[in-house]
């Protein structure tokens, strides 16, 4: 409830029922946001036969790649933008864009015209990528708690791409259009529970009274003081400085870099499944569209699995804190662990989806691959992305924002190149050749974990946040309380 000296209610003090519709909303819209980015993938020939395009012509994969080319874009522009005008306008505004361009897919007159629809749905559908983590931090005070909410994100992120090509693959057969209008009735469901959500950034709830009061004077500048001001940690006033800080903390804070490379080719791995399973399901073993969609099946196993060990770990990690044990006390084993037992499971299972993918092996063998690729790709994004909500507090947003376009921009090229890849080096080299990558990058969870202290204490942004813990500080009012 409001306080006499602050005149608006602290978002963390909302009620469970109401922090429930909040973190509910949030999973609707990443629903929505990831069943879009591979809805074509299921109406693929479909869509082809109907635009007079080879089933074969790269330009297909821009169906896809084009909406995460959108992904890259929108979280530089709504993350920042959450941090300036509020969280709340942010999602209901690109969850009604994404709205309006999955309906304009649907009835899209010709291809080009479609592949610039799909670019802007995914521009809208990439907000929550960089906003919800801020949305919860600012709800959710306690690590833990905070932690669930975000691993229910990261599997729901998951179900999502998997569940499309499922569905558009069996109503492609009546039109290609149907998908979209799909896609379009799942949003109608969700846009409700957005419309309602009330708004939960201090900065902008201050500045909302002092308006509502008319003391438009000397509290607006104190108010935009705690958006921008030293105190909290900004680096200049102005909307220029919000807007560049992703970019700033990409180049200059190493743990978010290298944590979004490694995100970020985990991520692409993601999507190249989307492109690679139609090789081996549908050209190699001769299934049909959809059937083909159930092979991904296993990575939604993997997904829910993945979210139980994350609960196992929280919950021995919490009672190791409270006991005072030195390790828990460390931030790098609050979240870095799950990594580190994930990061092995991916070239595990790529190296078994190459050497089983043959005429002579049953397809449930390649396809099983998929349960371990699905505990692998979720627990390092719980991990990674809840760690960097955890390291960088109040420019979380930012972080997440920066993060988010680096991976997108790794999705939309690496399965750009599916077709080449595989089709040079073969099933069985292909996806050893990725398989090596990924064990170069397991590294990185593990230099983390060992490293990660060090490495925060000598860069900028993590200064500055590591210094208003030393001395004590409250969180800055304004500022999500992480």
């Amino acid at each position: 409830m409001p306080s006499k000296s602050s005149g608006y209610r602290d978002p963390v003090t909302l009620s469970p029922i109401r922090k429930v519709h909040i973190v509910l909303a949030g999973i609707l819209f990443i629903f929505n946001s990831a069943f879009g980015s591979s809805l074509p993938s299921g109406a693929h020939d479909a869509i082809a036969d109907y635009f007079h395009i080879s089933r074969t012509d790269t330009k297909m994969v821009l169906l896809n790649s084009l909406y995460l080319i959108g992904f890259a874009i929108g979280p530089l522009i709504f993350g920042p933008l959450s941090e300036h005008v509020g969280r709340k306008p942010v999602l209901v505004g690109t969850f009604s864009g994404y709205l309006i361009f999955t309906l304009a897919c649907a009835l899209a007159p010709n291809f080009p015209a479609l592949l610039v629809f799909r670019l802007l749905a995914g521009v809208n559908a990439a907000s929550p990528n960089a906003v919800l983590g801020g949305l919860y931090a600012d709800i959710l005070d306690d690590p833990h708690t905070r932690g669930i909410a975000m691993a229910l994100f990261m599997v729901v992120t998951a179900f999502g791409p998997q569940l499309a090509p499922l569905v558009s693959g069996f109503i492609s057969v009546v039109s290609w259009r149907w998908a979209f209008w799909v896609g379009l009735a799942a949003g109608g469901v969700g846009f409700p529970f957005i419309l309602f959500i009330p708004e939960t950034y201090v900065p902008v709830l201050k500045k909302r009274y002092a308006r509502k009061m008319g003391r438009l004077g000397d509290e607006v500048n104190r108010t935009d003081e705690c958006v921008n001001g030293p105190e909290r940690g900004h680096d200049t006033d102005g909307i220029l400085s919000i807007f560049t800080r992703p970019f700033k903390m990409i180049v200059r804070e190493p743990i978010l870099l290298f944590a979004s490379l490694f995100m970020g080719f985990t991520y692409a791995l993601f999507y190249l499944y989307f492109q690679a399973y139609p090789l081996i399901f549908q050209d190699l073993y001769g299934l049909s569209t959809g059937m083909a969609g159930l092979a991904f099946l296993p990575i939604s196993v993997g997904a829910l699995v993945s979210f139980s060990l994350f609960l196992l770990y929280g919950s021995w990690h919490s009672k190791a804190v409270e006991q005072g044990k030195e390790w828990a006390m460390q931030e790098e084993y609050r979240r870095l662990p799950l990594a580190a037992l994930g990061a092995p499971l991916l070239p595990i299972a790529l190296f078994w989806l190459g050497w089983t993918s043959k005429a002579s092996i049953h397809p449930a063998v390649p396809i099983m691959s998929g349960f371990f690729f699905g505990i692998g790709y979720i627990l390092i994004f719980m991990a990674m992305i809840n760690y960097l909500t955890d390291a960088y507090k109040q420019y979380s947003a930012s972080a997440q924002a920066a993060a988010s376009t680096l991976r997108s921009c790794f999705a939309v090229c690496l399965p750009l190149a599916t077709n080449s890849l595989y089709g040079n080096l073969g099933i069985n080299w292909a996806s050893s050749l990725l398989a090596f990558v990924a064990i170069l990058l397991a590294v990185i969870p593990f230099v983390f974990i060992r490293y990660g202290q060090w490495i925060r204490s000598h860069s900028p942004f993590s200064q500055r946040v590591m210094k208003g813990q030393l001395a004590g500080d409250s969180p800055a009012e304004g500022e999500p309380v992480l």
